[in-house]
């Protein structure tokens, strides 16, 4: 018996149906960066070309970190100015305030929210969402969140953040990776009273359709200046942990997060030299040639790996200070640092997870909307 194909993975963004009675005859904000598009069978068109085209009150554009085009390095400030395409006015959510100010929403009467996230804490994208979501409660706009697959949404697993180290690099009590949409996440933030003053946004979340956690997923559109590719992005969660560390974890070269080292580490047949790019104008061990471990062809992980930041600590001299000032933020916990110092295996540092990965996934069933 012939197996039937599974259907096509349809985005919020495409079911237009479901959300242009909400936009029509107000004024409209958008979140959005390049990722936020319209697929169609040749390509695909932005969300806000296509909205304009169609006669929506667009009026004002918020961009994430990396800007509304994408281009930005990481960390780098984002200001505001036009969009060149569209004269349309942009508001930065990652420079001067990452929340929008009163006036900034003065008139607006919808927000709509578009972004591709890709499933990892520190990924500053459940950032602005909440930051978005807690103005929109405070001033009394609805907000529209267009769900997007989560590539890395078949496996929760890392530390889980204790919230005396909330930073823009994670600001709720959840594992590094944590298995939902963006949309899911949005109405978990909704639903666990993490805004301010326990407020509750407005919240509709456009559903996917034929998506499950388990669906497979090719991002078409890189979701941010680094993560180039499939292999990037599922290396993630696991290389992230590098950048609150001396070492390189590929920025500076082509094969950004499928790689790490350091002019520090033994010799090795495997080396870069990191050059300034898109996306890292000044990466670590700038010039310098890197020894260090090449990760392209490893196998999909369902799992975060911990044994390569093990790893590179061991290799790392003691002149060095491996650990730097991000690394907890990263983290979410000061636990892995003292783990690792103390030279605590893999697997035990994996099983002092666990606990509150099973606490977590009793909060992440209440909003879950695929299987």
């Amino acid at each position: 018996m012939a197996q039937t194909q599974p259907q096509e993975i349809v985005v919020g963004a495409n079911n237009m149906a479901a959300y242009l009675p909400l936009l029509k005859g107000k004024n409209i904000a958008i979140v959005a960066n390049q990722t936020s598009v319209i697929f169609k069978n040749n390509g695909y068109t932005h969300l806000v070309d296509s909205l304009l085209s169609l006669g929506i009150n667009i009026t004002k554009v918020f961009s994430p970190e990396h800007g509304f085009r994408g281009a930005a390095d990481a960390g780098e400030t984002v200001t505001d100015g036009f969009d060149l395409r569209t004269d349309l006015p942009i508001a930065s959510l990652y420079g001067k305030n990452k929340k929008p100010s009163s006036d900034q929403l003065n008139g607006i009467e919808l927000i709509i929210f578009d972004i591709q996230d890709v499933g990892v804490r520190f990924y500053t994208y459940t950032s602005t969402l909440h930051y978005m979501m807690e103005a929109c409660a405070e001033n009394g706009i609805p907000i529209v969140v267009l769900d997007r697959p989560n590539p890395n949404g078949h496996y929760i697993d890392g530390p889980t953040l204790k919230i005396e180290h909330k930073s823009f690099l994670g600001m709720h009590p959840v594992p590094l990776v944590y298995g939902m949409t963006i949309g899911e996440y949005a109405k978990m933030i909704n639903g666990e009273q993490w805004l301010k003053n326990k407020a509750t946004a407005n919240l509709t979340v456009i559903n996917l359709k034929n998506y499950t956690h388990q669906s497979e997923y090719s991002l078409p559109i890189k979701p941010s200046p680094n993560l180039p590719n499939d292999k990037a992005i599922n290396l993630y969660p696991s290389l992230g942990f590098f950048e609150g560390t001396i070492i390189n974890a590929g920025r500076g070269t082509e094969n950004q997060f499928q790689q790490y080292g350091a002019p520090f580490f033994p010799k090795t047949a495997f080396s870069y030299t990191p050059q300034p790019n898109d996306g890292a104008k000044f990466p670590k061990h700038l010039g310098k040639i890197c020894y260090g471990v090449n990760l392209k062809n490893t196998k999909k992980l369902s799992s975060v790996n911990i044994a390569w930041l093990i790893d590179a600590y061991s290799k790392t001299p003691t002149s060095e200070a491996f650990f730097g000032a991000t690394f907890t933020a990263h983290a979410g916990t000061t636990e892995l640092e003292i783990q690792i110092k103390n030279g605590m295996p893999a697997e035990k540092i994996r099983a002092s997870w666990q606990p509150e990965i099973e606490a977590f996934k009793k909060i992440r069933s209440k909003y879950l909307l695929y299987e």
